[in-house]
Parts: C-alpha cells; sequence; structure tokens
C-alpha cells in the first residue's frame, strides 16, 4: 500500500512504523485507503511536538511521530536523540515491522545511525533463547528538500556498514565482564580482521612489561586474563597521511585497590566503550574504502584486585619513559591511553591520533549525558569535532585546553608526575586529558585529539554505541564513500557545510 505525505503539512519528520497492509485483503484497499487518509491528516493535525510528539493509528498498527522542528546551536539537525527515543517508544510489536524516515539528505546518516541504537544485540533474557523466528526491522528514506533524490546502492551500502558498525559497538559494552574479558575482545578484534583481511598486531601479558608498555602491564596484570595491545592497520597504496584511533578498552573496572563502592561500580562493564567505538567505526570505515592510513589500537585491561595487584605509591615507567606515581588506582584510563598514543607516535608515526574513552565521571558534569567533551591541540580540529558532532548525531562539545595552568596538578616529588590530580575541583576532565597528552609532549608537532565519551556511552542500563558515528563522519574526507564525504567537518566544502547546518537548525521544514 502507498500512502501519499502532504508535503506542505507543517510537521518536520515523520516515523510511520506500519504491520496494517500485510493483512489487507485486495477488495479492502480502496475502502481502508480512504479511512486511513482521513486518520492520517487527523493524526497530523494533532501532531504538536514539544519536543516530540506521536499519535497512534489504526488499533495501535502504527504510529506517525514528529520530532522539534527547531533545534538549538549545540543539537544536531537530525535530532538524532529524539529519533532514537521515538523509535525506541513508539514501535509497534511484532516479528515484521517496517520504519518510513521522512527527512533531508543531510539528515540520513545521523537518522539511520540513532535507529541503530534503538535495537540492541546483547541479551541473556530466558524468552530471547526460546525465541525460534528473528524479527525483522526494515528501514526506508524518504528524502525531502533541494537533494531529493533516491539513496544509490553504495549510500544505502554505507548507512548499513553504519548501523552494524554501532550495533557491534553497543553488543560489546552491553556484554557483562564474564563474557568479555580481554580475551573475548581480542577474539572480536580478531573477527573484524578477518572480515577485513587484516591480521592484527598483538603484545599482551609479559612481552608488555618486557616492551615497557607499564601503563597497560601495571593497569591489567592483577586480572585472571591478561592485558593487551592490539593494532588493526589499513595501509593503502597512495595514502598521504597516517592515522590513528586509540581506544581505551578497560573490560572491567573494579578502580582497583582504591576500590570503588557498590553503587558506583555496577555499570562498570561499560568501561570499554571507547575501544568498542573504534573497533565498530573501523569496520564500518574501511569497508566504505579509506584513502589514508589507518590504525585502530585497542588498549585492553582489566582493572581487578589481587595480590600481584598496583598498589598507590607504586612508580610505573611508561612507553614515553616518564615515571608516574601512582596515587589513585582508579585513575587507570589515562594509564593505558598514554600507552597507546605513544606506540601510535613512535610506533607507527601517526600525524593525527585521537584517543577515545570513558575516563572521567566528570565529564557528564562538564558537557551532560549527551554530549561528549572533546579536548585537543588544534583549534581546527576542535571545531571540526563539534561540527562532526552534529552531522552524525553522536554531539560533542569543548573542554579548556590549558596545560601551563592545569597541569601542575599532577606534581609529583618522586616521579615525572602523578597519575591523579590534586584537587578534583580544577578542571577535572580536562586535566584528565592532559595527563595523556604529556606523554606525547606539549609541543609534540601533530595533532592529538581527545573525547571523552563516559556519560553518552550509554543510556540507562543500555549502551548507545555512541563514537562509531562521530569517527566516521570525522574523518570522512579520506573516505571513498559520497554520504560520508558529505557529513566530514573537513576539507573545501566545510564552510558550505557549517553555513547549511546553521540554517537547519533555525528553519521549520516541511514534510
Amino acid at each position: 500500500m502507498t500512502v501519499e505525505v502532504n508535503l506542505t503539512t507543517p510537521v518536520i519528520r515523520i516515523l510511520l512504523t506500519s504491520t496494517v497492509a500485510r493483512i489487507l485483503q485486495l477488495d479492502q484497499k480502496c475502502q481502508f485507503f480512504l479511512m486511513f487518509s482521513q486518520i492520517w491528516q487527523a493524526a497530523l493535525s494533532a501532531l504538536n511536538p514539544n519536543p516530540t510528539d506521536s499519535c497512534p493509528l489504526y488499533l495501535n498498527y502504527a504510529t506517525v511521530a514528529a520530532i522539534p522542528s527547531r533545534v538549538s546551536r549545540h543539537n544536531s539537525p537530525s535530532s538524532a536523540h529524539f529519533v532514537s527515543r521515538l523509535v525506541r517508544s513508539c514501535l509497534p510489536g511484532g516479528n515484521n515491522r517496517c520504519i518510513v524516515m521522512v527527512c533531508e539528505r543531510s539528515d540520513v546518516f545521523a537518522s539511520c545511525c540513532a535507529m541503530a541504537r534503538a535495537f540492541p544485540i546483547f541479551s541473556r533474557r530466558s524468552a530471547s533463547s526460546r525465541r525460534t523466528e528473528k524479527k525483522h526491522v526494515t528501514v526506508e528514506f524518504v528524502i525531502v528538500g533541494q537533494d531529493a533524490n533516491p539513496l544509490e546502492a553504495a549510500e544505502l551500502e554505507c548507512l548499513s556498514n553504519a548501523a552494524d558498525g554501532v550495533r557491534l559497538s553497543a553488543r560489546i559494552v552491553d556484554t557483562p565482564c564474564n563474557e568479555m574479558n580481554t580475551d573475548h575482545f581480542l577474539d572480536e578484534i580478531r573477527a573484524v580482521g578477518n572480515e577485513l583481511g587484516i591480521t592484527p598486531v598483538i603484545i599482551r601479558g609479559e612481552e608488555l612489561k618486557q616492551k615497557g608498555f607499564g601503563g597497560i602491564y601495571g593497569v591489567g596484570k592483577a586480572a585472571e586474563h591478561p592485558p593487551a595491545l592490539a593494532v588493526l592497520s589499513h595501509t593503502p597504496q597512495g595514502a598521504t597521511q597516517t592515522i590513528a584511533w586509540v581506544g581505551k578498552g578497560i573490560v572491567y573496572d573494579t578502580g582497583g585497590l582504591s576500590i570503588k563502592g557498590k553503587t558506583t561500580m555496577p555499570g562498570m562493564k561499560r568501561d570499554c566503550g571507547g575501544a568498542a567505538a573504534v573497533l565498530g567505526a573501523f569496520k564500518a570505515t574501511i569497508k566504505q574504502g579509506f584513502k589514508d592510513n589507518l590504525h585502530a589500537v585497542f588498549c585492553l585491561a582489566e582493572n581487578s584486585v589481587g595480590p600481584a595487584a598496583t598498589r598507590p605509591d607504586d612508580i610505573h615507567i611508561l612507553y614515553s619513559g616518564k615515571s608516574v606515581e601512582i596515587n589513585n588506582t582508579d585513575a587507570e584510563g589515562r594509564l593505558v591511553l598514554a600507552d597507546g598514543v605513544v606506540y601510535a607516535s613512535k610506533d607507527l608515526a601517526a600525524d593525527i591520533i585521537l584517543d577515545m574513552a570513558t575516563l572521567t565521571g566528570a565529564q557528564g558534569i562538564s558537557t551532560g549525558k549527551h554530549h561528549a567533551a572533546v579536548m585537543t591541540n588544534s583549534e581546527q580540529w576542535e571545531a571540526a569535532v563539534v561540527r562532526a558532532g552534529r552531522s552524525s548525531g553522536d554531539l560533542a562539545h569543548p573542554l579548556v585546553y590549558c596545560p601551563e595552568l592545569h597541569f601542575s596538578e599532577f606534581t609529583s616529588a618522586m616521579a615525572d608526575m602523578k597519575n591523579s590530580v590534586a584537587d578534583r575541583e580544577n578542571a577535572q576532565s580536562s586535566c584528565a586529558g592532559l595527563f595523556i597528552a604529556s606523554h606525547l609532549g606539549f609541543d609534540w608537532p601533530g595533532v592529538w585529539v581527545h573525547v571523552d565519551i563516559a556519560a553518552p556511552v550509554h543510556a540507562g542500563e543500555r549502551a548507545t554505541g555512541f563514537g562509531v558515528a562521530l569517527l566516521m563522519a570525522l574523518f570522512g574526507q579520506a573516505s571513498d564513500d559520497s554520504m560520508l564525504n558529505q557529513v566530514s567537518p573537513l576539507g573545501a566544502t566545510t564552510n558550505a557545510s557549517e553555513d547549511h547546518m546553521e540554517r537547519d537548525c533555525k528553519r521549520r521544514r516541511l514534510v
């Protein structure tokens, strides 16, 4: 059945989910169409998104929903968070369901990733294991606006790969540590490598200690499953620069001997969210074709308690050669990432290093539950990450970058630095990022970007796959895919794209 949408109706975006057409007899179609048209127009008239609104149709077999007509400059024009929320709450039950998304072409990528978040994979509910028939969700896009041409096959493939990457990342983050320890995470990395034809480099256990990775080894040495540094590398001919994505993969964080309490420890399976996002984004990005060298570096460890655990007052020598006095074993993520970014610089000769991590609880206080916190030594890249967040739906907002004022928080009488700040009320998330940058050196000539995703990595008890869309969009200029080129904030079309998004967030669009 085809439903004709009136493009002059002042509603911004429609989500129509329906199973009605599947149960109609042929001789009833005309009569039903007249009835449905009346219901449809009544539903549209009743919608008043503030910020969202929905209306059930025909015995709840279908729902029409609308999202805000305007968004602020720090939100995504796609209203991606509202899309995810509406799909979760409004999609009717059943094994075969359909979503029709009406939007402008510039919002397709973000809307697709937002919908993917609404369908998590991991579950250990007994009812799920007994289900014999798989659930199918068909997503259709109706493009409106200036460029209303149908999506091409290559663009649909990009959307499919992006959605798979988001759901892969969310599945890893949702999986508890008894099923996602460092062994299992390495299996996930190998599986992606096999699919892409890449053999990972893995440095593990005592070899980490021998090669000088004092951060990763020191954090994970007390766990049953040894820590590891793993690398997936894409090195095409003709590459003009080298990019490294470094992900924090703490598969569980007890806090170590500076142990967390009973209310703050649950949920620490999510401390591998940075590494999970890097894995999902790397898989999707390479599948779409990538022109430059791209390395995915995974810093994997379980911050556990045991006889071999790192103690407060211990001093570790990190891969940078700098000594770190441990004054808080619960500030472990910066230790593993410091080793990871220095490896990317020394061994991979990266020109651009981006580390992604669920690094600080203070991030949620600094930038909230929906915006990642970004810190970088480049003003251009700071703006680029913010724009990529808006075009991808994975929002980001800058932190203060001021090492001359903040790095003194790590002063140590015994070593080059401590691993935790003296004053927790002094730009805590910024200081954590500066610790990582200090091991590269504040005068390092390359581009360093730090993205803290501690809060947006989950919504309630479910992982969001946050970070996958952000990475794909941020580095979309180097992709062979036209859709990723479009959402990328870098390159020749940057200014035009930015102007379009500024207009887009202020005007009322018609569907």
